[in-house]
């Protein structure tokens, strides 16, 4: 770390360097809270999706005994595609799903039992929530990353940067007070020999 310059113009310099911390300090304690508040957004809706597909999986089990006599249900479920968006949110590029395409089943309604359509239609849908979970889960990741990193920068700006900057105002202005002390101190002196000069001068 350089030596702290105890000048004029350093004082200014530390001045305006902690009214640009104090000015931007709010700013980052904004940006902050609003990433606290996406990361609790992205948590609950990530609760509700893993709860939403507990209540499926638990629809589901009444029929267990009745799926083994079918051929594998993936082949009435096939996932073609994820259609994902990417938004701004607090100043963090995160995805959003926005749809879901899959393959429309070929089902032979003579051949299958009349429930399958119930079945297709709830496995669907835990196929879509594990899309959703995914793509929760990232958002979560890259928020909660950004939140770590600005987090950060206001315990970096609160706990060093401007008590540094204040504690350097205060050492300036204590040492250059010190130096108008000693100049005031040098000019008496100075003066007061030049007095005693000129009287011996005088008295000659």
């Amino acid at each position: 770390m350089a030596k702290l310059k105890k000048t004029k113009n350093e004082l200014k310099a530390q001045r305006e360097a902690l009214l640009r911390y104090e000015r931007f300090l709010p700013t980052l304690e904004l940006k902050k809270q609003q990433l606290q508040r996406e990361v609790r957004r992205a948590e609950a809706e990530l609760r509700s999706c893993r709860e939403r597909r507990d209540e499926l999986l638990a629809g589901l089990r009444p029929w267990a005994g009745l799926l083994p006599g079918l051929p594998d249900l993936a082949d009435y479920v096939r996932l073609e595609g994820l259609e994902v968006e990417t938004v701004n949110v607090a100043g963090v590029n995160v995805p959003v799903l926005a749809g879901v395409r899959y393959v429309p089943p070929a089902i032979d309604y003579f051949a299958t039992p009349a429930w399958l359509d119930d079945a297709v239609a709830v496995l669907g849908e835990l196929t879509r929530l594990g899309a959703e979970m995914h793509v929760l889960g990232r958002q979560r990741d890259l928020l909660g990353e950004e939140l770590r990193l600005t987090s950060q920068r206001v315990n970096l700006f609160e706990k060093v940067m401007i008590p540094r900057t204040l504690d350097n105002i205060r050492i300036i202005r204590i040492a250059l007070g010190d130096a108008q002390t000693a100049a005031v101190a040098r000019a008496k002196l100075a003066k007061s020999k030049n007095v005693s000069v000129l009287s011996g001068t005088s008295g000659a």
